[in-house]
């Protein structure tokens, strides 16, 4: 995959909150330690989270994307990863509107992606969602990832 279009490589939309590309590029660096054989490197996975990490380099690349895309310059690629459907079965709970699992519920995850909707849970985008995760995962909260802090 050529690495023109930075949220591509990291998997996320360009309107993404500034957690959750953090979120992905650390799960993207942990799962990739290597290079794989889909063409994704870790050099692609650091640059990115260079510019998109940082405010000012992630607003001076916004503005060359548009610029590139408003001419038909045809600059940025698609991205590489097929849009992620949701799992067949029927939606139950929350369904999420950001992130790889746009579209999914927290019922579909619970079946499919246990150990996302931990991590999720653990993340500030998903403390909202915490309670219902714990619900449908059987969880106890120290088992979700909380730590107790001992005075």
């Amino acid at each position: 995959m050529p690495p023109d279009d930075l949220y591509a490589v990291l998997q996320v939309h360009p309107a993404a909150e500034p957690d959750v590309i953090r979120a992905a590029y650390h799960v993207l660096i942990t799962n990739h330690r290597h290079d794989d054989e889909s063409g994704l490197r870790r050099a692609d996975l650091d640059r990115a989270w260079a510019v998109l990490g940082d405010a000012r380099a992630r607003a001076t690349y916004d503005r060359q994307r548009a610029a590139a895309q408003s001419l038909g310059a045809g600059m940025i690629p698609a991205p590489a990863q097929p849009e992620r459907l949701p799992p067949p079965g029927q939606a139950s709970g929350v369904v999420l509107d950001y992130g790889r699992f746009q579209g999914w519920s927290l019922g579909q995850l619970a079946r499919h992606e246990p150990k996302y909707l931990r991590w999720l849970a653990r993340t500030p985008s998903g403390r909202p969602f915490r309670a219902d995760i714990e619900a449908l995962l059987g969880d106890e909260p120290e088992a979700a990832g909380a730590r107790r802090l001992v005075r």
